[in-house]
């Protein structure tokens, strides 16, 4: 019988680790506190990639004999995939405590235990407290169906205990564990870091804001500027880390009382002696972007922003309750160049309300911003996930359709729908935009090492000729990318022409992509001595 069957209200304690499984390649911040948390309070934690074969996942979790299993869900399109797992540990006669935490089953706990079957308990909102309560409890032999923050299995189904409160103080919890290895870029180690929590923003598409705004307390909380300082100061002297990726889902810098917090992050950096030595990265909306203090920031080592501009239409923009106009997306991203700090961003070419129309118009407003080869181009189609106000819309309005994996929708125009279909088909297999090897996310690592060079190398007489012809690649990718959205276009709209053949399409980006190894490998070649100098100890 299991310990924590209903029929044993008495259970014995358990003994063990506590073994957190979740996605680690770009770093998981998420189980990092939940690891430290518990760390913390004295318990042996292990931290398991996902993405690690099942038969080595079920291996270690063997071996670990632990008390519980954690698993993050980040993206809802994998819970099979954890499910499945789950289902192979308990027919390896693993009896620990399964429980999970992330969005979707915080915000679709019924779907989530009806999904993997497997599951003892979920985790709602923050779980740092949560998980650590519930581990004492087995431990203890004590009943964790009582606390706050935890849905379990009913005879009735799911129950779903009250909430437990955001946290208040973020500079309370430990700093984040890193089971994972760094990134590298030119042999400077990338780590991820968070100054925040929360998003005061509600965008439609986004479930971010319901997550944090279902729970008592504060939406959005600050960690302390200096406290912030003190990690990157830590990481950079210990672990040699050079580049820091804030994941913050909006850093702080809209509103006063935010770009006060930023000016003081800046303060604080100079104190530390960290400018020059370290570079970052942040993610914020296009309506923050300030000039002033953007400069600042950029001088303090600030290197790239990410925003996610969505949509070149003021309609797009409204159906995904951006709050936000073209003008001031195209502001924004004028004044990056201006500053020269690198730029991402994210797009949707469709949304549910899309028309060829304002399609053709997303095309000119990508053309704007990143036809001169700025950055690579990029965009995908807006999807409905859950606990998000625009998914429950288009339940209403019955254009619903697909299954928690593959969440869609109609267009109006039903033509919309075939055009979708076979664009989607052409990018995929061209490998054009999507994927870590596709030419558009090899364009990008390009132009993060030249920012990476300018920023923490010596200076290079011809970088900037290499930048030029990063440009003049990128631009002739980016408009070949827009010719053929055009050209697909035509054909679903009119009846005029015909697809682009996907061959043809595929052969060409295969010769950019050698191409730009081609340049950016002789210009490493040319400057090896100096660069690898560079890393060599003070």
């Amino acid at each position: 019988m299991r310990s924590d069957d209903l029929s044993a209200p008495h259970a014995a304690g358990r003994s063990g680790p506590v073994v957190l499984v979740g996605f680690q390649s770009m770093g998981n911040l998420g189980l990092g506190y939940l690891a430290a948390t518990l760390r913390q309070a004295g318990y042996d934690v292990r931290v398991l990639d996902i993405e690690l074969p099942e038969e080595t996942l079920v291996a270690a979790i063997q071996a670990a004999r632990p008390m519980l299993v954690g698993f993050s869900l980040i993206f809802q399109f994998y819970i099979r995939r954890y499910a499945a797992l789950m289902a192979a540990l308990r027919a390896a006669g693993i009896e620990a405590h399964f429980t999970m935490g992330g969005h979707y089953p915080t915000l679709s706990p019924d779907e989530t235990l009806k999904a993997a079957p497997d599951l003892d308990s979920l985790v709602r909102y923050e779980g740092e407290h949560t998980l650590l309560e519930i581990v004492r409890a087995l431990e203890g032999g004590s009943d964790w169906r009582n606390l706050d923050g935890v849905v379990w299995r009913g005879d009735g189904g799911a129950v779903a205990n009250p909430p437990r409160a955001l946290i208040h103080d973020l500079d309370s919890l430990p700093y984040p564990e890193r089971d994972f290895q760094p990134m590298v870029v030119l042999g400077r180690a990338i780590m991820p870091i968070l100054a925040s929590r929360g998003c005061a923003r509600t965008c439609s598409f986004c479930s971010i804001h319901t997550f944090y705004r279902s729970a008592p307390g504060k939406v959005v909380r600050l960690r302390k500027a200096a406290e912030v300082v003190r990690e990157m100061t830590l990481l950079h002297e210990t672990d040699g880390v050079t580049v820091f990726l804030f994941q913050d889902d909006d850093f702080p810098l809209f509103g006063k009382k935010w770009r006060a917090w930023a000016g003081e992050f800046v303060d604080e950096l100079h104190r530390a002696g960290l400018p020059g030595k370290v570079i970052w990265k942040i993610n914020c909306r296009a309506d923050a972007v300030d000039s002033e203090l953007l400069a600042r920031m950029r001088d303090a080592g600030l290197f790239l922003v990410y925003m996610g501009l969505e949509s070149g239409t003021e309609e797009g923009l409204r159906t995904l309750n951006k709050e936000i106009s073209v003008g001031q997306n195209l502001a924004a991203v004028r004044l990056l160049k201006s500053l020269g700090i690198r730029f991402e961003f994210g797009f949707m070419l469709l949304d549910p309300g899309s028309t060829f129309e304002s399609v053709r118009a997303n095309i000119g407003f990508l053309r704007q911003i990143v036809g001169d080869g700025s950055a690579s181009a990029t965009f995908c189609k807006m999807l409905p996930y859950d606990g998000t106000p625009i998914k429950d819309a288009l339940a209403a309005a019955g254009r619903l359709k697909g299954d928690v994996c593959t969440p869609d929708y109609d267009f109006l125009d039903q033509r919309l729908d075939a055009f979708y279909a076979a664009l989607a088909k052409i990018v995929d297999v061209t490998g054009w935009i999507h994927g870590a090897g596709a030419l558009a996310s090899q364009l990008d690592w390009a132009w993060t090492e030249a920012a990476v060079i300018r920023r923490l190398y010596p200076a290079l007489a011809d970088l900037a000729d290499y930048e030029a012809r990063l440009g003049w690649i990128t631009a002739e990718s980016n408009e070949r990318l827009f010719a053929t959205v055009e050209q697909v276009a035509d054909v679903f709209e009119h009846g005029r022409g015909v697809l682009p053949p996907t061959g043809e399409l595929r052969r060409r980006c295969e010769s950019t992509l050698e191409v730009l190894v081609e340049t950016r490998n002789a210009f490493m070649l040319r400057h090896q001595r100096l660069l690898l100098r560079a890393l060599e100890p003070a």
